[in-house]
């Protein structure tokens, strides 16, 4: 008897900031998914759709066998060859509709984590792996998050938010509303992940060039009250409308926030799973990081944050994250492994809840 393998397409790199973090998690995937049909295809970072050869070759894989060759149209002028920048990832990927059962949008960060591919493949009618447009969009947009958040009653810090027309009109009067916030302060772009684009405030002299920094990767900034000594606490959530949530992990760094840096250099951050806290905490961030993942509709995979305050026993909810970090030693398969799930039974999960939702 044949068993069906489906044919997934999986989509990398993109237009953010964290297009290097993208290639990282798909060579992560496409190395457990051996056994998968997978063709990946490499967004560059100027938006146009690499070829399949020239994908290849960006991950470091070697070239695919004739018979498995994926033709695209193509223009090969100076660097790698790639979709003409007019016709987009869009223009590329419609002839590719019937030679695939399922996407997997592997896009951290904005263009491919907010919807926006999202969009595309669903209007395309082209399964995919994970939220949707709504999902996806509010779970990138910390401020639209969080307003969510606090419609559904779950336990947050202190944070404004600042758009860069306001900023600009009248920085005085902003700054002040700001300084209002205990601190330390965290400025973060509203549209971006990787804790890219992220300062710490300690000192109010330090706050008006850490909303500059912020905005020019985002025209909306999110300013949250720091907590000093809290612990930091993440849980992984799999599934659509009846998700299952794994067992509690704790971050530990010795920098002043978990930076990029500390994230992706080896040896930097400690990942402890499960967390050593209490079974009442353990139990009340899984509730919580459930109630988190139904609140914005996510769908197929989310990492959910907290912050354990000092008592020991208070949550507050960090954010979600609709495209979790997918390396081997991300916390998001990490969980899962702790939970009994392999790296490639949690992509041929993923896979199959995509084909479910359709």
């Amino acid at each position: 008897m044949t068993t069906w393998s489906p044919r997934v397409l999986l989509l990398c790199g993109g237009q953010s900031e964290e297009h290097d973090v993208s290639l990282a998690s798909a060579r992560s995937v496409l190395d457990a998914a051996a056994d998968l049909d997978v063709t990946p295809l490499v967004i560059g970072r100027d938006g146009r759709l690499l070829s399949a050869p020239s994908s290849r070759s960006v991950l470091g894989l070697p070239a695919a066998p004739p018979d498995r060759a994926l033709d695209l149209p193509v223009e090969t002028g100076a660097g790698l060859a790639a979709t003409p920048l007019d016709d987009g990832v869009a223009g590329a990927l419609s002839p590719l509709r019937g030679r695939f059962d399922v996407v997997f949008p592997l896009l951290h960060g904005p263009y491919g984590e907010d919807g926006s591919v999202q969009g595309l493949l669903k209007t395309m009618g082209l399964p995919f792996v994970g939220s949707g447009v709504l999902g996806s969009a509010v779970g990138m947009d910390k401020l639209t998050m969080k307003a969510v958040f606090a419609a559904h009653g779950l336990p947050q810090v202190a944070y404004r938010g600042v758009t860069r027309s306001a900023w600009s009109r009248d920085r005085a009067t902003v700054a002040a509303t700001l300084r209002e916030l205990p601190r330390p302060l965290f400025v973060k772009p509203a549209n971006l992940g990787s804790s890219i684009g992220i300062r710490r405030v300690d000192e109010d002299a330090d706050l008006e060039e850490a909303v500059e920094h912020a905005l020019a990767f985002d025209r909306r900034v999110i300013v949250e009250q720091g907590v000093v000594g809290a612990r930091e606490l993440e849980v992984a959530v799999l599934g659509n409308d009846e998700p299952e949530v794994s067992p509690v992990g704790e971050i530990r760094y010795g920098t002043g926030f978990y930076d990029y840096d500390t994230k992706y250099t080896d040896g930097r951050a400690e990942l402890i799973i499960p967390a050593p806290v209490p079974d009442a905490v353990a139990e009340a961030a899984r509730a919580l990081a459930l109630r988190a993942f139904q609140a914005i509709d996510a769908a197929g995979m989310a990492r959910v944050d907290f912050f354990l305050l000092p008592d020991g026993e208070t949550l507050l909810l960090n954010e979600i994250n609709t495209i979790p970090g997918f390396t081997r030693h991300s916390m998001y398969p990490r969980l899962w492994n702790a939970a009994g799930v392999s790296y490639p039974d949690l992509v041929r999960r993923l896979v199959a809840l995509a084909l479910e939702a359709r």
